[in-house]
Parts: C-alpha cells; structure tokens; sequence
C-alpha cells in the first residue's frame, strides 16, 4: 500500500525506513540505538524527543527506532518522525530493546519483559508510587535506569522539573481562570478585574518553581497574588526572581486562616517530597468562600489539601465543601507538544554526551548531574529515599563508580 504524501514509491510495512545517507561518526563517538516507545497511559501525552531533535540525532549517526503513532499525544505524526530519520516500527519489542530507551511514564511489568542487562532506561520514577514488582524485576535485568526528576545541572537545578512546574504553574493560572466562570459554577468573576472593579485574590502554597510561576501568570494578569511557604529563603528567592514585591508570609496558621477566607484561588504548590502532609487541613478548606476554587499541584505526591483527591482529564473538577476541586496529576501533559519539546531540549544534549563518552557508564564517572538522576545501576538500587520506601538497603552510586 502507498503511503500518501510518500514521494518514489516508499512502501508501508513494518516500518517507514529513512532515506537520508547516514554521516560518518566523528572519530571516538559511539553510534548509540535509541528507543522512542508510545505511551500506555492514557493520560500520558508527551514524548521525550520531538521530529527535530531525532534528526539532530540521526544526523549525528544514531539509529532511532519510534514505536507507530508515540507522538501522536503531542502532535507529532510517525511521517514527521520517518522524515526526520527514524524508523517507524508496530514492534514494540524492537523499540524496548533498544540501548537507550526514553519514555515519560514509569516503565511497567510489560516493559520489563523485553528489557536486557545492556540498556540504559530514561523514565520518570514517581517515587511514592513506583511499584515494588516492577522495581525487583528490573533489579533483576541488571539495567540503569536513570529518573528524569532527579537529573541535576549545576548546583540544586533539576531541568526537568523545573520545566515541568513552569508549564503546571502557569496552567493552573489559566485553568483557575476558567474555573471561575459561571458556567463552571464558580463565582462569575474576572480573574484580574478591571478598572472600577477589585481583581481576584489568588493564595499560592509553595514558593518552589511552581508556586513561582504560578505566581507570575497570576501578576501578569492582574490579580492580587499571596504566597505562603515554610522558608524565609525561599520567599526571598521567589520576589527576587519575580523582580517585585508581593505578599509572602511563612506558615503562621492564623495568617494563612485569613488568607483563605478571602480568597477566590488556592494552589497547592509545595514539592512533591515535603513531609507535612496536608498543609490545608479539611477544616481549613471549610473556611474558603464557596465557588472559589482549589488546584493541588502536588497531587502526584503528597497533596496540599485534605480534601484532595486524583481527578482526570475527563472528570477534572468536584465540589467539596462549596469548594471546586481541580486535582489532575500530572498536569503539564495536558499541554503535551509545548512539554515534548521543553522535554526534548534537555535529553538531546545528554544523548550526544553518552555518544561522545563512548558509553553511559564513562558519562557517569565525570557527569554528577546525569549521576544524580541514577537509581538502579546494573540492577543495584542507588537512590536511598526508594530504598528506604521499599524496604532494600541502596547502594552508594559514588562507591560503585569507583569500582566499575
């Protein structure tokens, strides 16, 4: 069968195989096989490599191998991606057993299956809710696996997440916006008001990447912006990157009561990590004027608000209390194509250092950020916050760089 658009009689088979001449290897880069697999969760959308950075790739030597219709959620069609250099496959089989496997949702007991000691696996781990059967399996593949939320640049940057709460941050600006008309039984009300008539109060907790660009889409249009956290550090670091001087209080139960009686917004913006487990107590949301809204970004780990709980795409919101929910994990996949290339901006440069090093292994012994992000290394489980939850002693990544 000819696929249209398809120009010297290129046949669809079992993969639409790329055309353009392969370069030669720069002298001491290894060519690497690279594995794009589509997304089993519904809910997730995005793609760690777009069509322009598989061709910065392909360019580069490396084989590409894109299960069919991966970045369908974002956008990107199997024609871009062959265009672009990458072999189109309906194996899944094929795409997993790749050396280098990138995928956004956590990988499951199907994926294990085709995994091998050899591959070096790019996921997001979700740490409070990785799956101890899965985790043992890979252990027992002897794989790397390496955490996207856990991959650092610098001193204390996290690229990813940082890009991930710039996209949920400034949604829940949008999506609170929304939530507020009428017809989403909310209160009626223009987020940033207008001339004659008092702009929205929106309460931000968590001066963290999210709570800061919540806080920047909330000034930008005009509302009257509050932010609590339990740093000090952190609300001078949060004004000093905004450039302005904003309401900021710590956590002091009395300051934030009043906060919440007037607001008309509340997110819930603290890392996924922290230990105080509902900040917002179910009496505390009792407080809040009806038809105002709540958005708990921190959902995915430990949520802001006693009276959160998961929502999709499909039935996002729920009343409790007077008090409309919006509590979507995992928001930035809802703008997929904009998070895919945020995503794809960062895994490129990486995959061009492994190639450059020779191997991942030699990466890791010179690349801190990359070996931060480790949590299984030749099935040894490195990260000692998943130890801990799992009940399996980790090993230390730094001692076992010496040794291999």
């Amino acid at each position: 069968m000819d696929l249209p658009g398809l120009s010297r009689g290129i046949q669809l088979s079992e993969a639409f195989i790329p055309q353009e001449e392969m370069l030669e290897l720069y002298k001491g880069r290894k060519k690497l096989t690279i594995g794009l697999p589509r997304e089993i969760d519904s809910n997730e959308m995005r793609i760690p490599l777009t069509p322009e950075a598989v061709d910065t790739l392909v360019s580069a030597g490396h084989d590409i191998f894109v299960e069919s219709k991966a970045g369908d959620g974002a956008n990107f069609t199997d024609l871009q991606y062959s265009e672009a250099g990458a072999i189109i496959v309906n194996n899944r089989e094929q795409v997993m057993k790749s050396e280098i496997v990138l995928k956004v949702a956590p990988y499951t007991m199907d994926d294990v299956k085709y995994m091998n000691s050899s591959q070096s696996l790019f996921s997001a781990l979700h740490i409070r809710s990785q799956k101890s059967e899965v985790l043992h399996a890979m252990m027992e593949k002897r794989v790397t696996a390496i955490a996207f939320e856990n991959l650092m640049q610098d001193t204390d940057y996290y690229p990813v997440v940082r890009a991930m709460s710039e996209i949920a941050g400034t949604a829940a600006i949008f999506i609170a916006a929304e939530l507020l008309s009428k017809t989403h039984k909310g209160k009626g009300i223009l987020l940033g008001g207008l001339t004659g008539v008092t702009p929205a109060e929106v309460v931000i907790i968590g001066a963290g990447n999210a709570g800061e660009f919540a806080a920047r889409a909330a000034l930008g249009v005009g509302a009257a912006v509050k932010v609590f956290d339990f740093s000090v550090q952190k609300l001078d670091k949060l004004q000093r990157s905004l450039g302005q001087r904003l309401y900021t209080s710590v956590m002091h139960r009395t300051v934030l009561d009043k906060a919440l009686h007037s607001a008309d917004v509340v997110i819930g913006a603290l890392p996924y990590h922290t230990d105080n487990r509902y900040v917002i107590t179910e009496d505390m949301v009792h407080g809040i004027k009806r038809g105002a809204v709540i958005i708990d970004l921190s959902i995915d780990g430990n949520p802001t608000f006693e009276t959160s709980r998961p929502t999709t795409n499909e039935s996002p919101t729920f009343l409790e209390h007077g008090v409309i929910h919006y509590c979507v994990p995992n928001l930035a996949s809802r703008y997929s194509k904009t998070a895919s290339i945020a995503l794809s901006n960062i895994f490129t440069p990486i995959i061009l250092r492994i190639a450059d090093a020779g191997s991942i292994r030699k990466l890791l012994k010179s690349d801190m950020g990359l070996r931060r992000g480790v949590y299984l290394y030749n099935g040894l489980l490195t990260n000692h916050q998943l130890g801990d939850i799992m009940g399996i002693h980790a090993k230390n990544i730094d001692l076992l760089m010496a040794a291999f």
